[in-house]
């Protein structure tokens, strides 16, 4: 259990090559796949202002696309409610615990990882085939 006195939200740091893949089609993951937009610190069963829905960007041009996205989204009425993701500069990256990393893949059969995260992951696969893989890179295997 966290104090939330830090102001921290739990992230993921998305590292990516623009010639492979677009900051856009990562938006449209991250949309429709990773998570519910409208949910208002909150994400599934985890509540509190560090699960809150936040996009945390490396540039202006990548501020800029972001909110022009989530505009477009909630003028097409794309989800039920209205979109709480909110856009900003990141400061600072700071990695989970070591227990923390790869969870889902070292966890397949625990029940948060079977209700929270299989369902995602079918999700990706079934809206995005060509972006899916089998075996995941996974942060333990990164810089071996």
């Amino acid at each position: 259990m966290t104090s939330e006195r830090t102001g921290h939200a739990e992230s993921v740091e998305v590292t990516f090559d623009p010639k492979q893949i677009s900051f856009g089609r990562l938006l449209q993951i991250y949309f429709f796949v990773a998570h519910d937009p409208t949910q208002l610190n909150r994400q599934g069963p985890d509540e509190g202002s560090q699960y809150r829905s936040e996009i945390f960007t490396t540039s202006i041009g990548q501020q800029n696309v972001a909110e022009a996205y989530i505009a477009e989204l909630d003028k097409a009425h794309a989800f039920p409610g209205p979109i709480m993701t909110k856009v900003e500069p990141l400061r600072a990256f700071y990695p989970a615990e070591p227990y923390h990393q790869d969870y889902a893949t070292l966890h397949p059969a625990s029940t948060y990882t079977v209700v929270n995260d299989l369902p995602k992951i079918e999700n990706l696969q079934k809206l995005y085939p060509e972006l899916y893989r089998e075996r995941p890179v996974l942060v333990g295997d990164i810089g071996q």
